[in-house]
């Protein structure tokens, strides 16, 4: 079994803070592009005729830039050329395309059951520092015609760190958000992405946000918040109710396989891992000449994946399995790492329990840092 990512690279407007890859989406064309991503599938899985896919997740950008038509036009594409039998499938949508329920109708009579909402903060004078376009009413709305639609399992992103952003003013979107009883919420500290407009304004001095002491402070309120709530944080970043896990992200962190369409999109099969054009036109081109739009192909040595499985797997609560290590990678676990181990475990930022490997309390909020501790030199 396998994942599949569907990238929609389209944008009503650019955040300020967003280095994915991305367009404003006048001018630009999304007829052709989603034709080329539907052969895309007609292409690759030509190619890889037996794999099974069972979580799809359509991400940008914007997917829900795409007009009622367009997402008609996708959705059968999908349904036509994956092998897709069932699971889950997820859309991610901004609050402002979701203010009447035409599109939300398109996406869940043709299969979708999960939605993944960018909010980031429920501060109308944030959203519009930050680029947003929507406004917390917008949110509600969203929800609502969700909900009147049949959607259940929903997600919202939320951002901390953000500029001029308080831990009072993160408490109370924290609040508003939990106060919509959804399944899943995701909360994330702001990064500074290289080619983003924040980073330049970093650059000029001209950025100022919360200290790194509050942002401990808001990452702790969110994760005590989520708990009081009921919802389990079962990664870094991601909290949800008893069965509401994103089945297609826990891919990922499990270092799992994925497809990757869509421009720039990856992807991960095995050892090997793939990276398509970005820029649009360089991706369509190869498409309409029949040809899989791949810029880049990479085998990844042993060291990286074993890299890779740590850096993933310790980003869940779950952990890393030390026998599923051995049993992969055919080298113990204690051999590759012994050192490395030992010493996260003796400041207090990981945990062995039984047969897995996990980030103490401590260890969260310092999870980069421990991270880059499982690079290796050579092996």
């Amino acid at each position: 079994m396998a994942g599949a990512y569907i990238h929609i690279p389209f944008c009503e407007h650019i955040c300020y803070y967003c280095d994915f890859n991305k367009v404003f989406i006048e001018g630009q064309p999304v007829d052709d592009y989603v034709d080329m991503l539907i052969r895309e599938f007609q292409l690759v899985m030509a190619e890889s005729p037996d794999e099974p896919i069972d979580t799809i997740y359509v991400g940008g950008g914007t997917p829900t830039t795409l007009s009622p038509a367009q997402l008609q036009r996708l959705t059968d594409g999908i349904h036509q050329y994956l092998p897709y039998e069932g699971g889950e499938f997820t859309f991610e949508a901004n609050p402002n395309d979701l203010q009447d329920t035409e599109k939300l109708q398109v996406l869940k009579d043709n299969g979708v059951n999960r939605l993944s909402i960018g909010v980031q903060s429920f501060n109308d004078q944030i959203l519009k520092q930050i680029g947003r376009i929507h406004r917390s009413a917008d949110v509600y709305r969203a929800i609502d015609n969700a909900r009147k639609v049949g959607f259940e399992n929903m997600s919202i992103d939320l951002i901390f760190r953000l500029p001029q952003q308080s831990e009072a003013d993160f408490m109370d979107s924290l609040n508003k958000a939990i106060e919509l009883d959804l399944p899943h919420y995701s909360t994330y500290s702001l990064i500074l992405e290289r080619k983003t407009i924040f980073y330049n304004l970093m650059r000029q001095g001209k950025l100022h946000l919360p200290s790194q002491d509050v942002e401990a402070h808001m990452y702790q309120a969110a994760i005590d918040s989520f708990k009081r709530a009921g919802l389990d944080q079962y990664e870094i970043s991601n909290f949800a109710k008893p069965g509401f896990q994103s089945a297609h992200n826990l891919t990922y962190w499990r270092n799992e396989k994925y497809f990757g369409f869509g421009a720039g999109a990856y992807g991960y099969l095995g050892k090997d891992r793939y990276h398509n054009f970005g820029p649009i036109q360089q991706y369509l081109e190869p498409l309409k000449e029949n040809k899989v739009p791949v810029i880049e192909r990479h085998v990844l040595p042993l060291t990286e994946q074993m890299e890779e499985e740590l850096f993933l797997g310790l980003r869940t609560m779950q952990g890393v399995s030390i026998s599923h290590f051995q049993d992969k990678f055919n080298y113990p676990l204690q051999n590759v790492y012994g050192e490395t181990v030992a010493t996260q475990i003796a400041k207090g930022y990981l945990k062995q329990e039984g047969d897995w490997l996990r980030l103490t309390e401590s260890g969260k909020f310092l999870g980069n840092e421990v991270f880059q501790e499982f690079l290796l030199d050579s092996y």
